[in-house]
């Protein structure tokens, strides 16, 4: 199936691992010139430019800097001309969740610039981008998590952070049309995913059990299932016409108890 993203520019942050670094191989594979950034290492994004060195442009960047968003978006410009589509899906999580009478503001505040004022500066430069080029077609799909959608104990910073994303969206949908008439944006909310970010959860098979009593498919994700909901979305021609939606993918996950824990019995398997 024709995509129609040969040719175009597509950035994705946090691009060197799980969900961000597939997305990134699958949009090399249907012919986009690519903007991956990282933060602490690129090694995996080195490893696919070997194969794609004309198509991947690599570039470190602390999306928590002005400066460093904006001279990032100077280069992706010098490098491949506009930048037609960016998926934000750079963030952070804690690994050890604290009550929020627990928290320390540092920690509380560390969360929301990276996550949520991360993805503002980075849509920020995206559209200044698409005022310099103004071209008819863009599309900005922000990367939220199922924490966003049904809250989660112990980690009131991670939540809040994502759940801010569905609102920047309703927003920017509007706004993104009086720089591209036919521009969207759209938000994918990932549930638990085999990432490294997820891997001390996922391979605890009693948290592994909790976690799928709130599923009806009694799976969790793999990256390869975010990043396509991702495509779908770059694409213009597949989701021309979709903007100011959200797509949870999560195997039909509540925020409710759906089996018993001898339901989930394959894990003993």
């Amino acid at each position: 199936m024709d995509t129609g993203l040969s040719g175009k520019h597509v950035m994705v942050t946090g691009a060197s691992g799980g969900i961000g670094l597939e997305v990134t191989q699958m949009l090399l594979v249907e012919g986009a010139r690519v903007t991956g950034t990282y933060n602490h290492s690129s090694k995996s994004l080195d490893d696919i430019q070997k194969t794609w060195r004309d198509e991947l442009n690599v570039l470190k960047m602390d999306q928590t800097s002005e400066d460093e968003v904006r001279a990032l978006f100077e280069k992706a410009n010098r490098a491949f001309g506009r930048v037609d589509v960016l998926i934000a899906n750079a963030g952070i999580a804690n690994h050890e969740g604290k009550a929020v009478q627990e928290m320390t503001l540092e920690q509380w505040e560390r969360t929301i610039r990276v996550n949520l004022t991360g993805t503002f500066l980075c849509s920020k430069y995206f559209f200044a981008n698409l005022e310099k080029f103004p071209e008819e077609s863009a599309s900005l799909i922000l990367v939220g998590s199922t924490a966003g959608l049904f809250g989660e104990a112990w980690y009131v910073d991670y939540s809040t952070s994502k759940s801010a994303m569905h609102g920047m969206m309703m927003s920017l949908k509007n706004e993104i049309v009086h720089l591209a008439p036919k521009g969207r944006v759209n938000l994918v909310n990932p549930g638990w995913t085999m990432t490294p970010m997820a891997e001390k959860e996922l391979t605890d098979n009693d948290m592994t059990r909790r976690i799928l009593q709130t599923i009806p498919m009694r799976k969790t994700a793999v990256p390869e299932d975010i990043a396509g909901a991702i495509l779908y979305l770059a694409s213009d021609k597949l989701a021309g016409h979709v903007s100011g939606q959200t797509i949870t993918v999560a195997g039909g996950m509540e925020g409710r108890v759906l089996f018993t824990s001898s339901e989930i019995d394959f894990l003993n398997e």
